[in-house]
Order: structure tokens, then sequence, then C-alpha cells
């Protein structure tokens, strides 16, 4: 089995740090793909970057052209992009926020997430919503660092554990790693805190395992079905680059007539 596992933002740093955690998670026979975005923020954080994070996303997995792929899992927590995607290609598609929250809610009647800058609480609030987890998410609390500041890894663990306070005052039972780039915290920090703690991007790597080996994949009966089939044109050519004529890129399937 194979998951193409695609970062959020262009720094290849913080592709390699997922990839590791992905791979951590995978069981034998798993072969993880890290995916980095040729275009886009540095870093997610922000409704602006989200939103051109998510355009990328979608560009780099229509333009690839690597080794066939079982599933996909999307390493932006809250960021845009994952129904998208889901219309775009005929694999499962899990995104590590969601997957991160259904299993929160499997071990806690209501879960937290520690995040980065506060600034994102409210996306990471909306993305929960819409996935039909919100009503069980006691907190979402950021730590105060921007995503570049991770790689801190002490300054980081104690951010992480004075939100988490809070996050438990407001309820939290379980706690979830709010950022990508925290992936691999939740062994440090799991047993100081006392209480259960998921990476997302583990939760979504096995979460794709079990969709591929059940034979599951995404409906195409109403909302998630194949994109409607027209002319779309797109802005900059393959990987980022403007066409070689000068042209917009246009995809779609087959263009009407």
């Amino acid at each position: 089995m194979r998951i193409v596992v695609t970062n959020c933002n262009t720094t290849q740093e913080m592709t390699a740090e997922i990839v590791r955690g992905a791979r951590a998670a995978a069981g034998p026979g798993t072969t993880v793909l890290g995916l980095t975005p040729a275009w886009g923020p540095e870093s997610a954080e922000g409704w602006l970057d989200s939103y051109l994070s998510a355009a990328a996303v979608i560009d780099l997995l229509r333009t690839y052209e690597g080794p066939a792929y079982d599933a996909v899992v999307m390493a932006g927590f809250g960021e845009h992009g994952r129904e998208g995607v889901r219309e775009l290609v005929d694999v499962p598609v899990i995104d590590i926020t969601e997957a991160a929250a259904h299993l929160a809610c499997l071990l806690g009647r209501r879960y937290g997430v520690v995040t980065t800058l506060e600034r994102s609480c409210g996306q990471i609030e909306d993305s929960l919503e819409l996935a039909g987890v919100g009503r069980n998410c006691a907190a979402v609390v950021g730590t105060g660092l921007g995503v570049l500041d991770l790689g801190d890894v002490e300054r980081t663990e104690a951010a992480f554990l004075a939100a988490a306070e809070r996050a438990r005052e407001a309820g939290a039972e379980v706690l979830v790693l709010g950022c990508a780039g925290m992936t691999g915290l939740q062994r440090v920090v799991g047993e100081k805190l006392g209480v259960p703690v998921v990476d997302g991007v583990g939760a979504a790597v096995k979460l794709a395992e079990s969709l591929v080996g059940l034979g599951l994949s995404t409906s195409r009966v109403g909302g998630w079905a194949r994109p409607v089939v027209k002319r779309r044109v797109w802005g900059a050519g393959r990987y980022g680059e403007p066409a070689a004529d000068g042209t917009a890129v246009s995809w779609g399937g087959d263009e009407p007539d």
C-alpha cells in the first residue's frame, strides 16, 4: 500500500518531519511518499494562507506523475481543500484534522486542540464543525508559537504544556496536536499531562490504511461526485511555473466542443 502525504506549505524540512511521523505510524507493507507544493505559503497561518495552500495542494495532486497511490493524507491542521481533493482523486482522502478528532472522540467525551498562533483557532473550530466533530471539542488553544518556531523543541514543549493546561481546565479529557509540525510531540508530553494525546498525522495514516484494507473509498453520490466536466483555467503551469507559451493551463476532463 502506498500513501501520499501532502504538506500544506512549501517548507521541505517540515515535509520531512511529517513523513518521519507518518512512517513511524504506518504498518508493515505501507510506503509513505511526502509531497511539497512548489508554490504557496512557507507556513499556513490564517485564512489567506489556508486558501492559497488549498489551491497549491490541489494543483500538486492534479499534476502528480509519480507512482500510483492508494490513499492521500492531507497534513494541514484546519486548512482548507479536503473536499476539493476528495472530488479530484479516486482514493480515500484523510485530513489530519478530522482524523485526530474522530480518534479523540473514541478516547474521551471531550477533547481539546493545542495549536500554534491564536489566529488559527477560529479556523480550526470551523473545520471541526464542518467535519461534524465540533460539538465534542472543549477548546482550541494557541501556544503563541508560529509554525516555523516549532523546530525549537524545548520552547515548543513548554508552550504546549502551558496551553494544554488551559484546554484541560476547559474540560478536555483528550488532547490533539493542532499542527502537523508538532508530530512526535505526543510521545514527549503524553506522560507529563496524564491524558491521551493524539497526533493527527499518525491517526490519518492508520485510518487511511483501514479504509484501503476494507476496500472503501469516497462516495461519488452527491457532494463529492467527480467534478463537472468543463473548461477550467489555471493561472500557472505545472509545478507552479508559467506555461512556456505564456498561456494559462486548463484542466477538468474532456473539454466541451
